[in-house]
């Protein structure tokens, strides 16, 4: 059994509802390690927060579609406020949205959360960032985990994922160094907030 197994059982032996927060930089596995820990329960929900992206309308409308992944290209107040709804324990069910890969968009009303979910695992870059609405998120969490993988590794997954998603070689380097590191960087400095550090 996964250390991280009983240690969300032992958060669940004390609270009705667990949100749990994994984040990382990009390429670290956030998504994978959430599917697991929210496989591995009854009534646990998967929350990304890529589901918060601003529409690649409203991103070229800003002018920043070119940093697709900067914390100012998501809807930070707009998680904030679904992760309130989620932790007041609400009658019915909180709507979220989740983030079609194949289209790179975000797909509004996609992920319920029942009344009766106790563990809600939410993943993304900038749980534990300093700047404002951020630290809301934070707070809102029953615990926050920080995945830890080699620079090099990171970059070699993101390269291939931003491959099979359309970009060219050249391309995805590109972006990986321009944009996925400068992210990266800025995530790395958060990570001494995390209650648990992953090493994968």
């Amino acid at each position: 059994m996964p250390s991280w197994t009983e240690r969300v059982s032992a958060l669940l032996s004390r609270k009705r509802r667990v949100i749990l927060g994994i984040t990382a930089p990009p390429g670290a596995g956030k998504t994978r390690l959430a599917v697991s820990v929210a496989s591995a329960f009854d009534d646990a929900v998967h929350l990304p927060m890529d589901g918060f992206h601003l529409a690649d309308a409203e991103l070229a409308r800003l002018g920043i579609l070119d940093r697709k992944g900067a914390i100012d290209t998501f809807d930070g107040y707009g998680y904030v406020a679904v992760l309130q709804r989620i932790q007041g324990l609400p009658s019915h069910t909180v709507y979220a949205p989740a983030f079609d890969r194949d289209i790179e968009q975000p797909i509004a009303g996609s992920i319920p959360v029942a009344p009766s979910t106790r563990l809600v695992v939410t993943e993304g870059n900038y749980l534990l960032d300093g700047q404002a609405p951020w630290p809301l998120v934070r707070g809102l969490l029953t615990e926050t985990w920080f995945i830890d993988v080699p620079r090099d590794e990171r970059r070699r997954r993101l390269i291939a994922r931003h491959i099979e998603f359309g970009k060219s070689p050249q391309q995805a380097e590109a972006w990986v160094r321009e944009v996925d590191d400068v992210n990266a960087e800025r995530i790395e400095k958060a990570r001494d907030k995390a209650d648990l550090v992953i090493p994968l």
